[in-house]
């Protein structure tokens, strides 16, 4: 069906029909992960990351589109997992950046809105590699852009951006020679693909949106598939594993000592008539109500002004609003009555209500409102830790070496940028460093510290795999400086070798590797290296190639699925073969890996 201008609403329908096509495709993108293992998680983080957005959607649409691309953008960004869902989530927080000001778009505004979203997921990742998401986004925004000089119509211009992502797509093995070596296109192009399919599904039939789930319909799959259970002592799901309950934090504080006990949010309109009419300066705003306040938050555009203060006079700080506008949505809560409640009934305080939906702001700066307030510096520790694990007795390590969040995930499910903001949140530390150990999840990690950025002080450790992060938690001490800490971090991280095995999802030839389905594979780093037919015999030739002088520090970690005398007869081996190792055998509990090896020299 022809159509010239796009507004919200459409564009509303079109995501859910592009998260819809995306969910019922989930497992075909996972299938496509180059290693033949049980984790392929691309589809899957697609999946969630695009939920998290149609979630944000529901609740706040509108005809504009400017605002509903805002809208969009904020829950991609907040709900991003793993690097295909940030990427996903930085395509359309470009498109969003561009469509801000428009109630509609026009052919040519649609197009540059797709390239603008290019630019800004370029720019997120450090490499950029071609052969990925980021190409075939890019070729189809490129193409989008030829095109719109040609036609008008907005579903013209998406069936051919559809094709030129198709089109580039298969010709993704050509430009990644892994991919040509396994058979199969990027799953990331994939995935966006799908995405694109839907919104021509929508444009062509303008049926109603789809009823869309938020519920992922490969999650059932996953569940029993990795029985991550409260028995195992994992955490279901991949929100934060805190070492202290809240209410134990609290009540080391004493009320009297909450000086500035106002938490304050508010509006002020500047455009109704009949009120204050002063210049606004935000700088001399911010320095008036820090007098007698702070956790000071100031969003300004040429209509509103968004305040968060905390103050100990309320009166004043109104009355300091009032010069410049109308004053609306204003909500004050006493934060030593909430303390009282909190000492007495054990319970958490209860968040703000969400505010301010209808202001369409960057969600960068979106989210920074939202996160916790920043403790004073003296009431700080100068250093805390975050720390990504699967597996109770992974996680217990990671404690046990001061790290004071786990956030439950890994390969097979990766925590989202919020997760890692909300886990920012939970630390009293001056400065935060992030152990994300695996590479999917360093780009998320990364994104909530740019969320971050100016609120609270964050180094992302790249570490990626569990074996990085236990020796950069080794290398870190209490008592250096932040930059000699992060030095010592990222050298520990250079030296260690990464090992796991698990088993081949599906017959594949990799590497010079034949590999059937069923068999057992070590990897090495990033690489397959080994298969057998028995679990034994893969582990053996895995550290045979792991260990080079025979005298190195070997860890093992033992997964959930792993038998006591299996484990006992790898470390016999071990024994025998290498005397001159210094072997630790730990259970970590993990699923899906049946061994986690470290080999440091």
């Amino acid at each position: 069906m022809s159509k010239r201008s796009l507004n919200g609403t459409d564009f509303t329908s079109m995501v859910l029909a592009g998260a819809e096509q995306l969910q019922q495709h989930a497992e075909h993108v996972n299938s496509l992960n180059v290693f033949p293992v049980p984790d392929g998680d691309t589809g899957t983080n697609m999946n969630l990351t695009m939920s998290a957005g149609v979630t944000e959607l529901k609740r706040n649409n509108s005809e504009s589109i400017g605002h509903s691309a805002g809208v969009l953008s904020k829950g991609l960004l907040m709900g991003a997992r793993g690097n295909s869902g940030v990427i996903t989530s930085q395509l359309f927080r470009g498109f969003g950046r561009y469509a801000a000001p428009y109630t509609e778009l026009n052919a040519m505004q649609f197009a540059s809105a797709l390239q603008t979203g290019v630019d800004a997921a370029y720019k997120a990742v450090v490499k950029p590699v071609e052969g990925t998401i980021l190409t075939v986004a890019k070729e189809a925004a490129k193409h989008a852009l030829f095109y719109a000089r040609r036609t008008n119509d907005i579903t013209e211009l998406m069936e051919q951006v559809l094709l030129k992502a198709q089109e580039t797509l298969s010709q993704t093995p050509d430009m990644l020679p892994v991919l040509k070596q396994v058979g199969v296109v990027d799953s990331g192009g994939q995935g966006l693909v799908y995405i694109y399919e839907g919104f021509l599904r929508y444009l062509q039939g303008m049926q109603a949106a789809p009823e869309y789930s938020s519920r992922p319909a490969d999650r059932q799959a996953y569940n029993v598939n990795h029985q991550e259970t409260a028995s195992a002592g994992v955490v279901e799901s991949a929100a934060p594993v805190f070492m202290d309950r809240p209410e134990l934090a609290q009540s080391k504080i004493e009320t009297e000592d909450i000086e500035f006990l106002y938490d304050m949010e508010f509006f002020i309109n500047r455009q109704l008539g009949g009120v204050g009419t002063a210049h606004f300066d935000e700088d001399q705003f911010r320095k008036a109500l820090s007098l007698n306040g702070d956790s000071i938050i100031i969003i300004a555009d040429d209509e509103l002004i968004k305040v968060h203060v905390h103050s100990k006079a309320p009166g004043e700080v109104l009355n300091l609003a009032l010069r410049y506008g109308e004053i609306t949505q204003i909500h004050i809560l006493n934060m030593r009555e909430q303390h009282r409640d909190l000492l007495t009934t054990g319970l958490d305080i209860a968040p703000m209500p969400e505010l301010f939906a209808e202001m369409p702001v960057d969600p960068i700066e979106h989210s920074r409102e939202q996160a916790p307030a920043t403790p004073p510096a003296d009431e700080m520790a100068p250093y805390g830790f975050i720390a990504v694990a699967s597996g109770q007795g992974i996680a217990d390590i990671f404690k046990s070496l001061g790290v004071d969040a786990v956030l439950s995930g890994g390969q097979t499910m990766n925590p989202s940028t919020e997760d890692f903001v909300n886990a920012i949140g939970s630390i009293s530390a001056q400065h935060i460093y992030i152990l994300p150990n695996n590479s999917n999840i360093v780009l998320a990690a990364q994104q909530a510290a740019e969320l971050l950025e100016g609120e609270r002080s964050v180094t992302v450790i790249p570490s990626k795999s569990i074996p990085q992060g236990i020796a950069a938690a080794f290398a870190f001490s209490e008592e250096e400086m932040q930059d000699i800490n992060t030095d010592n971090m990222m050298e520990a991280i250079a030296h260690i070798k990464s090992g796991q095995v698990t088993y081949a999802v599906r017959d594949t030839q990799i590497d010079n590797l034949d590999i059937k389905a069923g068999q057992y594979i070590g990897i090495e780093n990033s690489k397959i290296v080994a298969a057998a037919e028995g679990l034994l015999g893969s582990c053996q030739e895995l550290l045979s190639k792991m260990l080079v002088s025979g005298d190195e520090i070997v860890t093992v970690l033992a997964g959930e699925e792993t038998q006591n005398e299996m484990t006992a007869e790898l470390a016999d081996w071990l024994a025998e073969n290498y005397p001159n190792a210094e072997v630790e055998v730990h259970q970590g509990g993990q699923p899906v890996y049946y061994y986690i090896f470290s080999v440091e020299s």
